[in-house]
């Protein structure tokens, strides 16, 4: 049995002269600059939303694919709220429902679906940042009682996005988004050190040549070669650990440039205070939040750190595909744990098909790197346009490397076993 789409995730993607031709019961009308736009009546996103999808039907990839992006956006329009509210200048009623729906989004996933614009966006993250406020603005409506859209009881702008600009709010989710995606990344490496660590001590005491160059060098054991992967994955965390550290401090408070303006004095220190709250992170304020606003090299600095991981990682697999290969015309030390059938046509023949996978993870991995490079090179003047893309390609970074430590942890290392006869052969 089949289930057909919510009517808003089927007429999230229509046009505007599509959504022109519904029945007047099943939409409500909303207004921007541009004029009126008809959005499905049930929808808790808006007319910039809506726009949005229509503007930027690129990756296909929306942003509510990126959870940990999501929560920390909401968060930081949690954290703005409260200290609004804190200065007087968003009324107690207001704020509640903010709060309210804040934690309604960040305790379901089923709100996912509503983030919808594409990952891949002109405009600086603005799309975004729009989709947030709508959904929260029309997640608190409904709590209280009232129809979406009804904006006149708490509007997306001019009460969920007080005191805030998409040029402050978007870097600091960001920043805080991948920080939380880096937490599962670090927790398959550390499965994985261990998987390599077990696998040392087992082939403590096998002997075997150790190679330079693919020719024979000096002997070694074959458990000092898995001791070396163990080694290599753990500095790799460190690494991760200490790169991460920079992202703790945001430009929050800076709006569209890192000036402040439209803001009280005290909102910078006090929203960013706040973040460090509800977080439980030791979050700062940049120093200079129009050098914070403009730059976007810390993400440079952490794809560094990500692609030099996925190298390693690569290395790492291709010395597994050496090692084992054969089994009887090839090096065969290690035999590989068998996952799948190698061949349709040689009945028997089992490939690395895991290591493999690795490898092409750890190519994909260079390639963003360089894409948010070129990124990085785009910015000008006060703001770089094209922090959607870092995100982008960070965001699927994390998620794939952690797909394929896991992979290669569970699937291939952990099941490894060593042939000591063939290692014995060659010394």
């Amino acid at each position: 049995m089949t289930t057909s789409a919510p009517q808003s995730e089927v007429l999230a993607h229509m046009t505007t002269q599509q959504k022109d031709m519904l029945p007047p019961a099943s939409f409500r009308v909303e207004k921007d600059l541009l004029g009126e736009v008809r959005i499905p009546v049930e929808a808790l996103w808006g007319v910039h939303t809506s726009r949005a999808t229509e503007n930027f039907p690129i990756s296909g990839e929306p942003v509510g694919a990126f959870p940990d992006f999501i929560r920390a956006f909401v968060t930081v329009k949690r954290a703005a709220a409260w200290t609004n509210r804190a200065l007087g200048y968003l009324d107690e009623t207001r704020a509640d429902l903010i709060e309210a729906a804040c934690l309604t989004l960040l305790k379901s996933d089923d709100y996912r679906k509503d983030f919808i614009v594409d990952a891949m966006q002109g405009g600086a993250g603005t799309s975004t940042n729009m989709n947030v406020n709508e959904v929260i603005a029309n997640v608190a409506l409904r709590l209280a009682g009232k129809k979406a859209g009804d904006y006149r009881a708490l509007h997306p702008n001019d009460h969920v996005n007080m005191a805030q600009s998409t040029n402050d709010v978007y870097p600091t989710a960001l920043r805080l988004g991948v920080l939380a995606a880096t937490a599962p990344l670090l927790a398959a490496l550390e499965d994985l050190a261990q998987a390599f660590g077990t696998k040392a001590d087992e082939f403590a005491a096998i002997l075997k040549v150790g190679r330079t160059q693919l020719r024979d060098a000096v002997p070694m054991t074959l458990g000092q070669e898995f001791r070396a992967f163990q080694h290599a994955i753990e500095t790799e965390i460190q690494h991760i650990r200490d790169q991460s550290k920079a992202f703790l401090t945001v430009n929050l408070g800076g709006t569209a440039i890192g000036t402040g303006l439209n803001t009280d004095p005290r909102y910078a220190e006090a929203v960013v205070g706040e973040l460090g709250r509800l977080t439980g992170l030791a979050v700062t304020g940049a120093a200079d939040k129009i050098e914070a606003t403009s730059d976007v090299g810390v993400f440079v600095q952490f794809s560094g750190v990500l692609k030099r991981l996925a190298l390693k990682l690569s290395k790492i697999s291709s010395d597994l595909r050496l090692l084992s290969s054969g089994p009887r015309a090839g090096i065969g030390e290690i035999t590989l744990p068998a996952v799948q059938a190698g061949s349709s046509i040689m009945p028997g023949k089992v490939n690395p098909v895991i290591p493999e996978a690795v490898n092409q993870v750890a190519y994909l991995v260079a390639g963003y790197d360089v894409t948010l490079s070129m990124c990085a090179d785009g910015g000008q003047f006060q703001l770089n346009p094209f922090e959607p893309m870092i995100g982008y390609c960070l965001f699927s970074s994390l998620k794939t490397l952690t797909a394929a430590v896991t992979v290669l942890t569970r699937k291939c290392v952990a099941g490894i076993v060593a042939d000591t006869e063939q290692c014995r052969y060659p010394v």
